[in-house]
């Protein structure tokens, strides 16, 4: 039986075999009758003088069972009889100059658990799925003119068992996926789930990229979570790394004693703030083993896309526009969203790209990297930067607020409030917030009011949808405790109505990324901190206005101008006392009258409520 045919190998080298995972790693070989025989092992190891496996099945004897090198281009190979499914292994890579280095596979389909660093022979097939429905539907639902709510997730702080270890993937089903859906989240993405040896590095230095982490159970598992997610209208979207590896020693790290995954030029290669190495994201072989990866996910887990790590770091040298243009790099994104799409029409392709890089949400043939969504880093930094100030300040940063929607329509962006900004002395989004204790709350649900209102679909990590007091904690899990006490359990009943009004008004997400869905009202009054827009469905009868007013100072007797003459309905107030608030809202309908005001003929006379949020409907 050949390994790899001639033509796998020119797609292999070229960055064009976009099943590799098909041909290498270790698999399972049965005959005819299904029969198992045992299994194959194949690695990439140009530069290797001699290539063993050492496992279980061979007492970790790496001299008993050495690969033959199967090609010119470094493809080594064995077939082992004794070696069946969950025994664990690792290669023995031996160099020209003497060195033996032992290393986890590349393309392992399951690993050992920490502290161990061995791969498992892993069996990917023979999972039940019953997610037809969800599947059919997301091919042909838009995903711009749809809700996405995204809570961002790490699995191993979000719940603990009582004795502080993880809960499982499939234990998860049961008590993430109730809490999605009783707060309206639409998608929940998942930090890093790839095989890492370290949990502070919350997933983001693997060194498995085929294995699902061991931590919380096997890949069925996760299969499991994903089809129970899909069962009930929740999309799962991965937090991926294409960018840069893990230097421990037995990862993709100088796998053959030489740079093969990573640049050969030491300046690009070394990552030195992050403490890691960057893959050469131009070499062929490289391209061929992450698009193939990103396809796995999938293919084998049905996920609903990739939210992509540091991109800046991918589009520049070390994400300095100064180190210049990487070329390689940006043709791979290329290729990857290309092949993605190509699959999957309706797949989630985001990017986490705080540069100012043209076209990153435009098609590939129109001159663009090909994702369809993009991280709005400008908005998030100026937004908080503006809600950190004492209101009293606010008035000479109004441009702060406003200056987003002068490029909101340029790509199609997500607002992400993410885990890094509730780390490393960040604080958390409510104690971010000036003012006493009541206030940090208000401002809180104004900045949510804001958030769920603005143009653009959103992302927010968790714990701050209750408001949580302290940073996150890697180490340990939410602060569940806070839901005992009413102002939290309010911040929490306020998220979860945003997401339910945005549910049910088309106006706030259909047209998120046509500048015919968003209005001023008033972008003007900076002596007051006020703002006020609208929000437009593809039927410009069909609209919400916004209101925020972003100071302690109540006004009695707001007139605000509205383009219907009618009955207008406040449909959330942040000020509600069941959120915490001080209990001043509109109670009742609202007339509108025949008083000119911000350009409208007609105008509605409102309570406007210290430090918070608005929301207005025409009735029926």
């Amino acid at each position: 039986m050949k390994v790899i045919s001639k033509e796998d190998l020119y797609f292999f080298n070229q960055g064009k075999l976009f099943d590799a995972y098909r041909i290498f790693g270790a698999h399972l070989i049965y005959d005819s009758k299904e029969v198992l025989l045992g299994t194959r092992f194949t690695v990439w190891a140009p530069h290797a003088k001699e290539v063993n496996v050492l496992g279980e099945f061979n007492n970790y004897q790496a001299w008993v069972h050495n690969l033959e090198r199967v090609d010119e281009s470094g493809i080594w190979s064995i077939f082992i009889e004794s070696a069946f499914e969950w025994a664990k292994y690792k290669y023995e890579i031996k160099t020209f100059d003497g060195r033996s280095l032992y290393k986890s596979d590349p393309y392992a389909f399951f690993s050992s658990e920490r502290p161990e660093t061995l791969s498992k022979i892993y069996n990917l097939e023979g999972y039940i799925w019953n997610d037809e429905s969800y599947m059919n539907e997301r091919n042909i639902n838009n995903p711009y003119e749809s809700q996405m709510s995204m809570y961002e997730v790490h699995l191993s702080t979000w719940m603990t068992k009582p004795d502080g270890t993880f809960h499982k993937y499939n234990e998860m089903v049961d008590l993430l996926i109730p809490y999605l859906l009783e707060n309206g989240f639409t998608h929940v993405e998942l930090m890093p789930i790839v095989e890492h040896p370290l949990d502070q590095s919350w997933g983001y230095q693997g060194t498995g990229y085929y294995s699902a982490t061991s931590r919380y159970g096997v890949p069925k598992d996760l299969m499991y979570f994903v089809n129970q997610c899909h069962k009930h209208n929740i999309g799962v979207i991965l937090d991926w790394v294409p960018g840069h590896i893990c230097r421990d020693d037995h990862g993709l790290y100088m796998f053959d004693g030489e740079p093969l995954y990573e640049y050969d030029e030491e300046w690009k290669r070394e990552n030195v703030v992050w403490g890691t190495a960057n893959l050469d994201l131009g070499k062929g072989e490289v391209q061929s083993f992450l698009v193939s990866n990103a396809l796995y996910w999938m293919k084998y887990f049905h996920v609903d896309g990739f939210r992509i790590d540091a991109v800046s770091n991918i589009i520049y040298f070390l994400g300095d526009s100064s180190k210049g243009h990487n070329d390689g790099a940006v043709s791979f994104l290329r290729s990857l969203s290309t092949q993605i799409f190509k699959e999957f029409n309706n797949a989630l392709l985001i990017a986490e790209d705080s540069t100012a890089y043209p076209k990153v949400t435009h098609p590939v043939d129109n001159g663009g990297l090909g994702f369809n969504y993009k991280w709005n880093m400008g908005w998030m930094n100026d937004t908080l930067e503006y809600f950190e100030k004492d209101p009293i300040y606010r008035k000479y940063h109004h441009n702060s607020i406003t200056f987003g929607l002068t490029y909101a329509f340029t790509e199609n962006y997500v607002l992400p409030l993410s885990h890094d900004e509730v780390v490393h002395g960040k604080h958390s989004l409510v104690d971010k917030m000036p003012g006493d204790y009541w206030q940090k709350f208000a401002n809180f649900r104004a900045l949510m009011g804001l958030f769920f209102t603005h143009p653009g679909k959103t992302l927010l990590f968790m714990g701050s949808e209750f408001a949580q007091m302290h940073e996150w904690k890697d180490h340990s899990e939410l602060d569940w405790n806070l839901l005992e006490y009413p102002i939290h359990n309010g911040a929490l009943r306020f998220v979860r109505d945003l997401n339910a009004v945005v549910k049910a008004n088309k106006a706030l997400y259909e047209q998120d990324h046509k500048g015919e869905g968003f209005k001023w009202i008033d972008s003007n009054n900076s002596d007051y901190s006020i703002f006020s827009y609208l929000r437009y469905g593809k039927n410009h009868n069909d609209f919400i206005i916004v209101i925020l007013n972003l100071t302690p100072m109540v006004h009695y007797n707001f007139r605000i101008g509205v383009p219907k003459k009618g009955k207008y309905n406040e449909i959330i107030n942040s000020d509600n006392n069941c959120y915490g608030g001080s209990g001043l809202y509109n109670g009742g309908d609202l007339f509108s009258e025949e008083i000119e005001c911000n350009g409208y003929t007609q105008s509605l006379n409102i309570v406007l409520s210290p430090l918070s949020v608005t929301l207005l409907k025409l009735g029926e």
